[in-house]
């Protein structure tokens, strides 16, 4: 029988069938200068086999790991911080998984490719948007799948930003309908796709649907991905104050075992946290779900239990962290933006409450971060985010504003991604929000496919000579739509 050459003890590689299978391809997120989560799934109880090189032909092996063990409990997912990797490296990695039951027969390798954060400056390139997957437009073999994340794949990123609304749980598709521009819109669909997902199964599969697009796979094995979340996660509008414990409790497990996010030792929940990308980039995710109360009118005069919405803990962790990072910008990185009115009814599902005056309800916790990071001189901030299906650039002017004890800073809007086209959102002037761009559906058209072409991604560079970012908005085909070079405040 043949052998198969590893460090790793002896084991065998047997027939197909009884071998072990990666279902939905590979993973690696949340990059350090020296470290980066890789993840996979088996299709049976295995072990994670890992090797990283610095070639793709795995000549010069710089590490080889036994990982966790994939099993049921946890849908045969599993992931494994790689730690002593050198800086500002382009890495390789190779998957294999060991079966457990069958004499440690081998599966085929899955193979890829991530980027470590550099110790000394560089020239950085990465990515974001969100909103994966919406509004009944799933993945359409007439179009070819998800072309978008070969776009964003040809642009050769460090790391891409998910920005949130990884999937939509709750936004079942059908195998064929008609979107509101005509014409018929067709989709590969599976069980757990197929309805609004409630089970902890149901959940799981919808990660693994959008896992099934190729563009996605390849994406995914070949770029770090830093990722957060929104309400889609689980359902629309969803805070802890509603209903539905068991449904965000099921839909937690999911995300935490699908995301390539690494896990944090203390609070093993907890979404927010900082990547540090080098002496160039620190990268602050937040979680503007998990800690909110429920909706509200949002108009209430003092802060107190109903207006949280980042949480007294992430704010004053939000607060600190800036404090203390060195790093020339500090990305600020929102799954909601912070000027545009986003109704739930007669509520508002984020900070902007629509009155246009002095601060107000939520308004009040950015009110009080604005002002703090005025009063210990946190310069060069920039906020990206999505959420709102179109794309936009943001400059918050305090000269403008109902509230104006803060530092004028810039935010931009990105997404969707394969879902469907809205906006333009409406603006509340309290923090004095000037649209320099927006691009969105003409006036009386909302929830556009994706054949219309308003996909979006956005693209920070950083360049390591003249210490300027520059943030350009792309569409669908990677045409750069509207460009902002910021030069960094000393």
């Amino acid at each position: 029988m043949k052998r198969r050459t590893l460090l790793f003890a002896p084991a065998f590689l047997r027939a197909q069938s009884s071998r072990p299978v990666i279902t939905h391809g590979t993973q690696s997120g949340d990059p350090s200068v020296d470290s980066a989560l890789l993840w996979t799934r088996a299709d049976r109880p295995s072990r994670m086999l890992i090797e990283v090189a610095s070639d793709e032909k795995f000549t010069k092996i710089l590490q080889r790991v036994r990982g966790p063990h994939l099993l049921p409990s946890t849908d045969f997912t599993g992931s494994h911080v790689v730690t002593g990797l050198p800086a500002g490296a382009d890495l390789h990695y190779r998957i294999t998984l060991e079966d457990l039951k069958e004499g440690r027969a081998l599966s085929e390798a899955s193979v890829g490719h991530f980027k470590t954060a550099p110790a000394v400056p560089r020239n950085i390139r990465f990515l974001w948007s969100g909103d994966m997957v919406g509004q009944g437009y799933g993945i359409n073999p007439d179009l070819g799948g998800i072309k978008i994340f070969s776009e964003m794949l040809s642009r050769q990123p460090d790391f891409f930003l998910h920005s949130g609304d990884t999937i939509y749980a709750d936004g079942p598709i059908q195998a064929s309908w008609q979107p509101p521009e005509g014409g018929t819109w067709r989709n590969i669909v599976t069980e757990a796709k197929s309805k609004p997902a409630t089970t902890l199964e149901d959940f799981r599969g919808c990660y693994q649907y959008n896992m099934l697009d190729e563009h996605v796979r390849r994406f995914n094995s070949q770029v770090a991905q830093v990722w957060q979340w929104d309400d889609h996660e689980v359902q629309n509008n969803w805070s802890p104050g509603r209903p539905g414990n068991l449904m965000i409790a099921n839909a937690g497990q999911a995300f935490r075992e699908y995301a390539p996010m690494r896990r944090n030792p203390i609070e093993a929940e907890r979404v927010y946290r900082k990547i540090s990308y080098g002496p160039l980039l620190d990268v602050f995710m937040l979680d503007m779900r998990s800690y909110r109360a429920a909706n509200s009118p949002n108009r209430q005069p003092v802060e107190g239990p109903e207006t949280e919405f980042l949480g007294a803990d992430q704010r004053a962790w939000l607060k600190r962290e800036l404090k203390v990072s060195k790093a020339d910008w500090k990305v600020i990185a929102a799954d909601m933006p912070l000027g545009l009115i986003v109704a739930d009814g007669p509520n508002f599902e984020n900070q902007a409450n629509g009155d246009g005056g002095p601060p107000l309800g939520r308004e009040l916790e950015f009110s009080d971060l604005l002002s703090y990071m005025k009063r210990e001189k946190i310069r060069n901030t920039v906020w990206l985010t999505a959420d709102v299906h179109y794309t936009a650039a943001h400059y918050y002017n305090p000269a403008k504003a109902k509230f104006t004890n803060f530092d004028p800073f810039w935010e931009f809007v990105s997404g969707p991604l394969n879902a469907g086209t809205f906006g333009p959102g409406q603006t509340d002037p309290t923090f004095g929000i000037e649209v320099a761009y927006f691009k969105a559906p003409e006036k009386g058209k909302f929830n556009l496919s994706p054949v219309q072409g308003m996909q979006f991604f956005g693209e920070v560079e950083i360049d390591a000579k003249t210490r300027a970012l520059t943030v350009t908005l792309r569409d669908l085909k990677g045409t750069g739509l509207y460009s902002k070079r910021l030069d960094r405040i000393a």
